[in-house]
């Protein structure tokens, strides 16, 4: 996870999502090793390869919003991580039926965390 300033994220989400705005937490999946072997990339491998990938929060983006919401900034970033970390799982709100909005909700809950990206912004 990497933590970095709203215009890297911006230029992350311009180029990989053809978004050319800043955006809070964007998710990266890792290529299986299989797959990135056979395309002649190398990467570390841990055991039953558990790297799902990487997992970049706007620093700017995050501040802002725990300021509006009225919490410290190390929930935001809490709920942040937790929202990318699905996607790394293969959740995809926009694509789901809310399924991931439930698991959201409920590991949220579980960890005292505050109303999550999917219910502040409608499905989002």
């Amino acid at each position: 996870m990497a933590i970095v300033g709203d215009g890297f994220v911006r230029r992350l989400n311009s180029t990989y999502r053809g978004i050319d705005r800043v955006t809070d937490v964007l998710s990266f999946p890792a290529e299986s090793a299989q797959r990135a072997a056979s395309r002649g990339r190398n990467r570390p491998t841990l055991p039953g390869d558990a790297f799902l990938g990487d997992i970049v929060i706007a620093r700017g983006q995050a501040r802002r919003q725990a300021s509006s919401l009225g919490h410290p900034l190390w929930v935001e970033l809490r709920v942040l991580a937790l929202h990318g970390l699905l996607h790394l799982l293969g959740y995809d709100h926009e694509r789901d039926a809310g399924q991931m909005a439930r698991v959201e909700a409920r590991l949220r809950r579980k960890g005292s965390l505050s109303l999550g990206l999917i219910e502040r912004e409608g499905g989002r």
